[in-house]
Parts: C-alpha cells; structure tokens; sequence
C-alpha cells in the first residue's frame, strides 16, 4: 500500500514510518519544515510539503494513498483548544480526499480522558460531558459516514522511548528546576504505557486488516502508579522525592499537575485480541533508566 503518514518526522510518526516501510509499504510523509523533510527522506520515504493547517496539501497527499495514518498534533497545551481544532480540520481534509473509497483513515486520540478513576476500555466514548477540545475520534466517525474506512488509536499519556520529548522528560525537567522530585497526593494514580515501536506496529495491523473499524487502544501497560515514576526520577537524579497536595500540583508541576495527579489506567485486551498485537518493547520503568531520559 501507498500510505500517507502525518507527523511523518515526529517521535510516534517516525516509528510509523519505519515500520510500514519494514513492511514492504511505500509511505508519503507530511514535513513542514526543511529538517522534517530531510529526516522523512532519510527514513527512506516520498515528502509530502506542508503542515496542519495546509488543507490542500493534506487533501493532496490523501488523495494519491490507499491510506492514510494521522499522527500529527500541534502540543502546544496552553492553547489547546486552539489546536484540537486545527486537529478537527485537518481530519475533516483528510477524510474529504477519502470520501465514498472505502480506503482507511487512522487518526490518534489518547486515552487519558476517557473514564479518569476506572480502567478504560474501548467501547467506552469521550465524554461530552467532560468539554474536552479534542475531537478527533468524533470526527473521524463523522467521515465514516461519508464511505471512509475509520479508526481511532487512543494512545496513553506515556508513549516512550529513544527520543520522548513528551510529559515525562519534563517532569524530569521540572524536577531538576525546583530540586525534588514530586508525585501528587499518594501517587498510587495510574499512567498506562506503551512504548513507540510497539504503537507503530499497532498503526499498521489496524491499516492492513479490513473491518478494522472503530476505537483501539495502543495500551501495553495498564497502568503505573506516578509515585514509581517519581521514585525512579529521584534515585537518578539524587533528589528528594516528596508529595505535593492536589491544591499544590498545578503551581509545582504547571499544566502538567492534572494530568500527572490522573488515575487513567487503561485496557487494551479488545484490540490484542483483535489484531494479535503483542507489545514486546521494554515496559516504562526500566526504560527510563535505559532510554536517555536522564542524559545531559
């Protein structure tokens, strides 16, 4: 298959793309920048110019695939809902140049919202309740409907490996600046895992298997406790773990003291039964010591 791959540089995007060309596929990778195109031509891949919000180049490289794989968000948290919308366009783009072909669109959502306190599983849907920005899997079940082959994958708030520059490089980060290493409350809330390799291989079972419709979890850990995360950051660093009180995690951690003081354990049982998909990366407290997140 031909594939076109967005976030095709980035640090889940680029373990896709390696993986779908070790799988004999052909891939166009979108690149916005000069060194986002260098490195998706290095990564041996076609490059495809233009970012989110260039809806005619999205629209133009969906066109000329079998499929595509969406990987591609704007992380920048303090404007949120601002980029989850961006993220709602550049789908809708997308699943247009797709309409009445039957061909797939996979989009990423996470699952760290979707039922905090209780294991997550696949069947259950974003709560609207919740007011959360992100729609992506809303919208890409709107495309459905216009002869779209969808899925969603929800990713765990910890995706990890070589190269993470996601939440825990910087709790790391804030540890070192305040001079502790901190968990919130009893720290025994839960982050599930998954490391990078794993994910990818994930993106391209559901992109082979037809049928492969629907909401999947990329889950391999269901759920590390934050305080062992804390633990591990403290005896690297030689730092003093401490807890903070809920009302202390915002100004301690930033925008980050929510999310880290979540219980957002979650399931993948569904989708490895579905897809045969066995994570066999190495699990998320061991490669913290051995991934370089601790270099420098």
């Amino acid at each position: 298959m031909r594939v076109f791959v967005t976030g095709a540089s980035g640090f889940v995007g680029s373990a896709v793309v390696k993986e779908l060309l070790g799988a004999g596929h052909q891939v166009l990778g979108l690149a916005r920048s000069d060194a986002a195109a260098e490195a998706v031509a290095r990564a041996g891949a076609d490059v495809q110019r233009g970012g989110l919000e260039d809806l005619d180049s999205l629209k133009s490289g969906a066109a000329g695939a079998d499929g595509v794989i969406h990987t591609a968000f704007i992380h920048d948290f303090s404007k949120f809902a601002e980029n989850s919308q961006v993220d709602k366009r550049a789908i809708e783009a997308l699943g247009a140049a797709l309409a009445g072909s039957n061909r797939p669109l996979i989009v990423t959502s996470g699952t760290a919202l979707v039922a905090p306190g209780r294991v997550a599983t696949e069947d259950m849907l974003v709560p609207d309740a919740n007011g959360i920005p992100r729609v992506s899997e809303q919208t890409a079940q709107a495309m459905a409907a216009q002869g779209v082959r969808a899925a969603s994958v929800r990713l765990p708030p910890t995706v990890h490996g070589v190269g993470d520059h996601g939440f825990i490089p910087q709790i790391i980060a804030i540890a070192r600046e305040k001079g502790v290493s901190a968990y919130v409350g009893d720290g025994q809330n839960r982050w599930p895992a998954v490391h990078r390799l794993d994910a990818a291989v994930l993106y391209r079972l559901i992109l082979e298997k037809a049928g492969a419709e629907g909401t999947w979890h990329g889950v391999a850990e269901q759920g590390v406790p934050t305080k062992e995360i804390a633990e591990v950051i403290a005896r690297r660093l030689g730092l003093p773990l401490v807890s903070k009180p809920a009302e202390e995690a915002a100004g301690h951690f930033g925008f980050l003291g929510y999310f880290f003081g979540l219980d957002c354990p979650a399931s993948s049982d569904r989708t490895q039964a579905e897809f045969g998909w066995r994570p066999t990366g190495p699990s998320l407290l061991p490669d913290l010591e051995n991934a370089g997140y601790f270099a420098g």
